[in-house]
């Protein structure tokens, strides 16, 4: 059976079809750019997969705080690096030099009291938008005239339950109210008035800030607790990527070992090489001249002169060659190996043919012109 086109990514086999399946999950400038992360975050998943499989890892799905459930692959991949990825908690030296290089990163908001004069507009029809703006201006006009009558005036005309406080808001932080209400009230002096109204989509609101307290710088030991918990994660994310980095790498040496369906299932890979490249070097000569005499007798006189033990000399090439090879080397030599009875062989065939059998020549002719 012919096998499916697929790219190489640290020592994974990607199958075409699974990226475009997940690319859909990786937005990006460019669909090449969608395409690597896509392939990149299949190949992750495959190697601690693969992992937990080594380890007999198995885990019950848990729901997060939306009450959506993780998959079973999900379960196995968070049990598998809460149980290999740790992360030792910073010391509070580590937390004072955080504190200190980034003061305005622990302030207390500031705090704000407010209140308005809503004229509340429904629906997308302009012209009830224009109607309703004239009215807040309406109101604006008689509250800047008489500001101490503010709380009177919103009690009266105002289509918000806080009419019933006099217009007033509460003590508000940001994120309290719409941001381009907040905007507004950004822009106010204690005691001041809106120029003009401001639209939002409850409708048009004349503001008025009543008071305003600036945030504060917090103390250390009151924010040490959340810089412990960040310091943490970071660390932990940092010895998630090195781990995965170092499967990735333990793959990669031994070729092409692992696999992925294109339905997402892992299986072993097709250019397995660490078998071959760690046999005896007599049991590789026996190989080589078996599968492939011409190739052997190649590869034979070209060491001949070294007097190395032809088996080792060969092993020699083709370690120094796949060692140095990137992604694309190896897609390049998993199409080479597509459809072979044994991949692994067939690959290895292909690095010896490229170093050993010297590149025809080509010619060019020029017919000249009269």
């Amino acid at each position: 059976m012919s096998r499916e086109a697929a790219i190489v990514i640290g020592g994974v086999e990607v199958p075409e079809a699974l990226i475009a399946q997940e690319i859909s999950n990786h937005p990006a400038p460019s669909i090449e750019q969608a395409r690597k992360l896509a392939a990149h975050a299949l190949a992750i998943r495959a190697l601690l997969l693969n992992r937990a499989s080594e380890l007999e890892i198995e885990a019950t799905p848990l729901f997060d705080d939306e009450g959506r459930e993780e998959t079973v692959d999900e379960a196995r991949i968070r049990v598998l690096l809460e149980q290999e990825v740790r992360a030792d908690p910073p010391s509070e030296a580590e937390c004072r030099r955080v504190y200190d290089a980034r003061p305005d990163d622990f302030r207390s908001s500031a705090m704000t009291e407010a209140s308005h004069i809503l004229v509340a507009v429904t629906g997308e029809d302009e012209a009830l938008w224009e109607a309703a703006r004239l009215t807040a201006e309406a109101h604006l006009t008689l509250a800047r005239a008489r500001p101490q009558a503010f709380a009177e005036l919103s009690g009266r005309v105002s289509d918000c339950p806080s009419s019933k406080s006099g217009g007033a808001l509460g003590q508000l932080v940001e994120g309290d109210l719409a941001p381009e209400v907040e905007q507004a009230l950004d822009r106010l002096e204690p005691g001041e008035i809106s120029e003009a109204p401001v639209r939002s989509r409850f409708g048009w609101h004349v503001l008025k800030v009543d008071s305003r307290v600036e945030g504060a710088r917090l103390p250390f030991e009151h924010v040490r607790p959340w810089i412990e918990r960040a310091l943490q994660e970071r660390a932990w994310r940092a010895g998630a990527a090195r781990y995965v980095a170092a499967l990735g790498e333990a793959a990669r040496e031994e070729g092409v070992a692992i696999s992925l369906t294109t339905t997402g299932q892992v299986s072993e890979g097709p250019l397995s090489l660490g078998v071959l490249l760690g046999v005896d070097s007599e049991r590789f000569r026996t190989w080589l001249a078996a599968s492939d005499p011409d190739l052997a007798d190649l590869a034979y006189a070209a060491c001949e002169a070294s007097g190395e033990d032809p088996g080792a000399w060969v092993q020699s090439l083709l370690r120094d060659h796949l060692s140095a090879a990137d992604d694309e080397e190896w897609t390049r030599l998993l199409s080479a190996a597509k459809d072979a009875e044994d991949p692994a062989l067939a690959c290895a065939r292909a690095v010896l043919r490229q170093k050993l059998q010297p590149a025809p020549r080509t010619f060019t002719l020029l017919k000249r012109r009269r």
